[in-house]
């Protein structure tokens, strides 16, 4: 969104916080961008989450050889450098919408949602609670839709709350660094990014979405620490 054709103005009554060193107003762009970097996160979360989730539940459920052939796979594709990987990726692709980048961190994120996903399945199916429903003949696969995934999706939940924090810091720094969404489309780390060649001049480019990007990695992770806290008083009443 373009202003009135002031570059690099403070805040004013008609720009709230200020435009930037092309006169486009910087709460629109800050609005924009959470849009940019949410969309991003939330979609890395949820792969994370439906995908590792289900494969990590079922690699700690029935264990064997299902378990050893998951987490060779899951092994092996940490071995892999994720941000060499997600630069390779959009460079051979020469495309950095936000649909591609989604994609990419989807392919990347699933692995550690397994590992984390499996060790907690392990420790649940340890629980008297699914003993008992052993010992009452209860088949298998009704024990890990009905007892497993339930106990396991709230620790997974908190751990993808803290990912979603790294993931938003990730698709800053990639847009930063010019490796994120293209330009013009605005985004925090772009925005920081743009304004550093007139920190000099006006400081509000800067600091807005810096502000921004600390206010909702600091909100992500105290929202972590108290699904965890809940998880954990669930676990100890059971």
């Amino acid at each position: 969104v373009f202003g009135d054709g002031k570059t690099n103005e403070g805040p004013t009554a008609s720009h709230w916080l200020g435009t930037d060193n092309v006169s486009r107003d910087i709460l629109a762009r800050l609005i924009y961008g959470a849009r940019v970097s949410l969309i991003f996160a939330v979609a890395g979360v949820t792969v994370g989450i439906i995908v590792g989730g289900t494969l990590g539940s079922i690699a700690g459920y029935f264990r064997g050889f299902l378990e050893t052939f998951l987490m060779a796979v899951v092994d092996f594709w940490l071995s892999f450098p994720a941000l060499v990987f997600f630069i390779f990726v959009t460079t051979m692709l020469s495309q950095r919408g936000l649909l591609v980048l989604c994609l990419i961190i989807g392919v990347i994120i699933w692995a550690p949602y397994t590992r984390f996903a499996r060790a907690t399945a392990l420790s649940v199916s340890g629980q008297d609670f699914v003993t008992a429903a052993r010992a009452i003949g209860t088949s298998r696969r009704r024990i890990l839709f009905r007892e497993i995934f339930p106990n396991v999706f709230p620790s997974l939940l908190a751990y993808g709350l803290v990912s979603m924090a790294v993931l938003i810091i990730l698709e800053s720094t990639l847009s930063f660094l010019g490796l994120g969404v293209e330009i013009p489309t605005a985004s925090w780390g772009g925005m920081i990014s743009q304004a550093r060649q007139d920190l000099l001049i006006n400081v509000w480019p800067a600091v807005f979405p810096a502000a921004v990007l600390f206010m909702t990695v600091y909100s992500f992770n105290n929202l972590s620490d108290w699904l965890r806290q809940q998880a954990s008083a669930r676990s100890a009443a059971i």
